[in-house]
């Protein structure tokens, strides 16, 4: 085990090089990367050493939950970078701009409710699913994002290798399972099934959200496992109807 001799008046190479060694030991590279430009600002700001030292700490936590953030989006396995930010309201009246703000405060991932974006092609419930995970991941919830036709063929391989159970509970444990392209393809009454399994798993206990060019009324296994709960719906194109 590595220490560190205490010693008493440092020269300032000394002390130098016992803070960058402090902090490789205690794993603190956001204090280590910039702590002499924040020790240069607060001599030249005459700060206490309190609000010296409480500068130093939340420049290490900033950095910290930037670095969970961008492994949680990483984790996710978004297939490109969309935000609410980029969103094109203007292309398509039908979003409420009010609405998507709601949903972005994530209270209803939250309370484990379920969110279905239903529209046309090329609306952008895509952007928009992606979008909300993101903001998700950001705000510290475990995101997952598949399309409904790899998440079915990965639960029937896990059912040929007699890996379905297990696989069904890593689907369940995250915060949020994004399913993209649900209606895009049709599904034999086997894959529904496991689809459906996978829902069940998360009822009433986690976020799951659904983009679908189809209709609610359509989208039945969607509709089972949200009985009895309450909906939040963005309507995308003429097809939108309300859960």
């Amino acid at each position: 085990m590595t220490t560190l001799p205490h010693q008493r008046n440092l020269t300032e190479q000394a002390a130098t090089t016992a803070i960058d060694t402090a902090c490789r030991l205690l794993r603190l590279p956001s204090i280590r990367n910039e702590f002499a430009e924040i020790a240069d600002r607060a001599a030249k700001d005459q700060m206490t050493y309190r609000g010296f030292l409480a500068e130093l700490l939340m420049t290490e936590c900033d950095d910290r939950a930037r670095r969970s953030s961008e492994r949680r989006i990483k984790a996710a396995g978004f297939p490109r970078d969309k935000s609410l930010r980029t969103f094109d309201f203007d292309a398509n009246p039908n979003i409420d701009p009010a609405v998507v703000n709601t949903l972005a405060s994530c209270e209803w991932i939250k309370k484990s409710q379920p969110l279905c974006l239903i529209g046309d092609s090329d609306t952008g419930k895509s952007h928009m699913l992606i979008a909300l995970g993101t903001e998700a991941a950001m705000q510290g919830y475990r995101v997952r994002y598949t399309l409904a036709t790899k998440l079915v063929n990965e639960l029937v391989e896990a059912t040929d290798e007699k890996q379905l159970n297990k696989t069904i509970a890593r689907y369940g444990r995250v915060d949020l399972l994004c399913i993209d392209e649900l209606g895009y393809m049709e599904l034999d009454r086997h894959g529904a099934e496991l689809l459906f399994q996978v829902l069940t798993e998360r009822e009433e206990k986690n976020s799951v959200a659904i983009a679908s060019n189809e209709s609610f009324g359509k989208a039945h296994m969607f509709r089972r496992t949200c009985a009895g709960q309450r909906r939040n719906f963005t309507g995308f194109g003429r097809n939108a109807d309300a859960a």
